[in-house]
């Protein structure tokens, strides 16, 4: 029987539970590299403008003169929260829109149960687990949201007899459909907005849904299986986690813990690229015990089919969506696609581990709005980025020159290829944003309490370096860009921290945070982001909410509003306790934003039974923009 223990551990956790790395320091130059920077730091740290550490940076004229504190906030800051509510700002009103269990069509009115939960006839009908990553969609004046339900928490979701742990193939059902993700309609009402059930559009994607491989890694022997032995059609997309939106309005949804749904009832699969990605031993949920698919002395290419972003069309229910293996496997967090100067599609991606590596993917062809989109997201080169202590950096190409492996393997084995070439390890990259109203980039570096203690799965330098400055990192910090002639394919950047997170409150160093860190607006772990048409930053946070120790003072986490003009960040709103802020899309109008609250503690939001991750619709009360 998989060890309960399993269930209640964070991925990160589950990470290293199955395969742990010794805890000393392992590099000879980490404490000469950090007393050399910490005076750089402490000299840095009192800067506080929009380029919050490492001097004038990226900051233009504009940054310059409104660096004395007038930010563009439409609303007052609020305080932290420590209890089981969300909060928002006065003048500002908050609804739940949907919750895990809601029915999406009429025929599941009612399956939700406060004791039980859902059966699992019903499991692919109603509203999945642990909202995340979300977008909006116009579709025939509709709107239309698709987001993902990232994983299950096995004690809330199955029978109490099964105490968390899946018995039957039933329940393995259970918790495969609960996942993956949700396309909804949404439309305004007397009592703002609602689910349309019964909508055309309405559409579950979950661990069986059928969809195809494209790109170079389609058909290949890596990708073949005993199912599926000519490798380009593969059942379900897993730990759906960041999202995404295509130019020409189609929905990224992103694979990123994948490696624990694996495990083996036999004999273990030997390789690096297993060690690497963290798969084997015994899967989080049980699933090899119940389907071949995830035993790995079974179909130990499954995994290799696992880790991509995914395509979806939410115009169109019957649409098989598309597995894009030209943007790499790894454990993708989010896909921020933007166009370059030249026309190319340019899609920025995360890998969420601790000492893992930011990518980008620039598209071959070159796309005009209106014309067919095929093949730009098949055909294009795959980088990594190093950044230099110098504020320079570049995008590194990973190409069987440079790697010294196939193309197919580059794609498999991202992670090894960026190793090969030497790019920069980082503090667990998250969500990437880009600003509309000028070209940068920035990217979450949620935290990494390995930095400077640990090495990678691949047994790379975690030492401390340029946009990861700290040892032992708790707080996180987020990182900016901007590529050479503001040409979002250039291979050169330079680059700046906007701010780093902290608690000046208990620190008087550089884990007291950047200058833009005060105690009324200090927080810890950003991990989503979104611009809103204003080009303000808004921030999320799912970090420790135990509110002691080097917490102290941080309250639950939340979401707050970054001006990158200035520097200025401010709370705008905070979860109930136990919970991650995630996924924030806008109302076509602008006037209602939409935001996801993962796994909150308590009896959250229905006051008593069980605590269900919902989607909040959050509005000005005086009807002005939001977004």
């Amino acid at each position: 029987m998989v060890e309960k223990s399993l269930i209640d551990l964070s991925w990160d956790d589950f990470d290293e539970h199955r395969d742990p790395r010794p805890n000393e320091n392992q590099f000879d130059a980490v404490v000469e590299r950090a007393v050399s920077r910490r005076g750089f730091l402490g000299g840095a740290l009192a800067f506080g403008s929009g380029a919050a550490v490492f001097g004038t940076g990226l900051m233009s004229s504009t940054t310059a003169s409104r660096a004395e504190g007038h930010a563009r906030f439409a609303f007052k800051p609020i305080d932290i929260a420590t209890d089981h509510a969300v909060h928002v700002p006065e003048g500002y009103t908050s609804q739940v829109l949907v919750r895990w269990g809601d029915a999406l069509w009429s025929e599941a009115e009612g399956a939700y149960s406060p004791e039980t939960g859902v059966s699992a006839e019903m499991s692919d009908k109603v509203f999945g687990e642990n909202t995340d990553g979300m977008e909006l969609f116009e579709v025939d004046g509709r709107e239309i949201i698709a987001v993902n339900s990232e994983y299950v928490n096995p004690k809330i979701n199955l029978p109490a007899a099964s105490e968390g742990v899946p018995q039957s193939a039933e329940e393995v059902m259970l918790l495969k459909n609960l996942q993956g993700v949700t396309v909804m309609e949404i439309a305004r009402g007397d009592n703002g907005y609602q689910v349309v059930k019964d909508s055309p559009y309405n559409r579950r994607i979950t661990h069986e849904t059928e969809m195809v491989l494209a790109g170079p890694l389609a058909g290949h022997p890596l990708v073949q299986t005993n199912a599926d032995p000519e490798g380009r059609r593969v059942k379900g997309t897993m730990n759906n986690c960041g999202a995404g939106k295509t130019l020409w309005g189609t929905y990224l949804t992103c694979e990123e813990n994948f490696n624990g749904y694996f495990g083996a009832t036999g004999a273990m699969p030997e390789g690096e690229g297993y060690i690497r990605y963290g798969i084997g031993g015994e899967g989080r949920y049980a699933y090899e015990k119940f389907d071949e698919r995830y035993d790995l002395s079974k179909e130990p290419n499954e995994p290799h089919r696992h880790g991509f972003v995914t395509e979806i069309n939410p115009a169109d229910a019957s649409s098989t969506p598309v597995k894009r293996t030209a943007l790499g496997r790894f454990k993708h967090e989010n896909a921020e696609m933007v166009q370059a100067s030249d026309g190319r599609i340019v899609v920025y991606l995360g890998d969420d581990e601790r000492g893992e590596y930011l990518y980008k993917y620039v598209s071959t062809n070159i796309w005009t709005e209106g014309e067919p989109t095929e093949g730009l997201l098949d055909d294009g080169q795959l980088y990594v980025a190093k950044f230099n202590d110098d504020q320079t950096g570049e995008w590194l190409a990973l190409t069987p020159e440079t790697t010294g492996m196939e193309q197919a393997e580059i794609l498999c084995f991202t992670r090894m290829a960026a190793s090969a070439v030497g790019g920069t390890t980082m503090d667990r990259p998250e969500w990437v944003a880009c600003n509309p109203l000028k070209a940068e980039g920035y990217c979450a570096l949620t935290n990494n309490k390995n930095r400077g203690v640990k090495p990678n799965a691949g047994g790379d330098d975690t030492s401390v370096n340029g946009p990861n400055p700290r040892e032992t990192n708790n707080f996180g910090q987020i990182v900016r860009w901007a590529p050479a002639d503001e040409n979002h394919a250039a291979e050169a950047f330079t680059w700046d921290l906007y701010v780093m997170a902290g608690n000046p409150k208990v620190y008087n160093n550089a884990y007291a945070g950047s200058a833009n860190i005060n105690e009324g607006n200090m927080f810890n772990s950003p991990d989503g982001m979104a611009f809103s048409s204003d080009g303000m930053l808004w921030i999320q946070t799912d970090g420790d909410d135990d509110n002691e120790g080097e917490f102290e003072g941080q309250g639950n986490n939340q979401m707050l509003v970054g001006d990158p003009e200035s520097g200025e960040i401010a709370r705008f709103m905070t979860v109930p306790n136990g919970a991650e802020v995630t996924g924030l899309c806008w109302s076509l109008d602008k006037k209602v934003a939409f935001i996801g609250v993962q796994h909150p503690g308590g009896a959250w939001p229905d006051g008593a039974g069980k605590p269900r991750s919902s989607i909040v619709a959050v509005w000005r009360e005086d009807g002005a923009l939001i977004g």
